[in-house]
């Protein structure tokens, strides 16, 4: 793993626990010579991030739409800033130039991000890991929703176990780095003739 795509809110959260693990990730992603890919932004937990990096020496590398570069939100001190047309470039090149996917606390923005990176690799369109930072169970209402369409049907428990979750920073990117390549289980029903 070089370069580790991190998606967060762009708000900062009610809970400064969610703070607290921004800079941490920030601080080891730049101690263990991991390169930041993300948003761009220079607001919420994804400034507070990128700035994290920056002051530890690390490389931030933010991808932006126009569009919210005209809106004033592009961090302008990161290592590199690269302005697409969309979110669906945004997101496209996130994922070619990073090696893994890690969704801090967020709202809907990053449920949308990690959850295209988890349906890519469910898919097999690619095989990086993908994981929850789950932050003072930010995430448990989220993962017993993941549990309840395992039971009702709609997820198999081998694309639920794709998801690795942990709440320590730290632990997060020993699982990320350690994981091993494996495809999705394309799973799929048809109505019996």
């Amino acid at each position: 793993m070089r370069r580790l795509c991190v998606f967060c809110g762009s708000k900062l959260g009610s809970d400064h626990a969610h703070r607290r693990a921004a800079r941490r990730l920030g601080a080891l992603l730049a101690e263990r010579s991991l390169g930041l890919v993300y948003g761009g932004g220079d607001v919420g937990l994804m400034g507070v991030l990128a700035d994290a990096v920056l002051a530890a020496g690390g490389e931030a590398i933010g991808v932006i739409p126009q569009a919210l570069v005209d809106f004033e939100v592009a961090h302008r001190g990161l290592t590199e800033l690269k302005v697409v047309r969309t979110m669906h470039e945004r997101k496209a090149l996130m994922a070619e130039i990073a090696d893994a996917f890690l969704a801090l606390p967020g709202g809907m923005g990053t449920m949308d991000e990690i959850f295209e990176a988890l349906t890519w690799k469910q898919l097999d369109i690619h095989r990086k890991p993908c994981g929850l930072l789950n932050t003072g169970g930010y995430y448990d209402h989220l993962l017993a929703l993941l549990d309840r369409f395992v039971e009702e049907g709609f997820l198999s428990r081998g694309n639920r176990e794709l998801i690795i979750v942990r709440q320590d920073v730290a632990e997060m990117l020993d699982a990320l780095a350690a994981h091993q390549p494996a495809p999705g289980v394309k799973d799929y029903d048809r109505e019996p003739a």
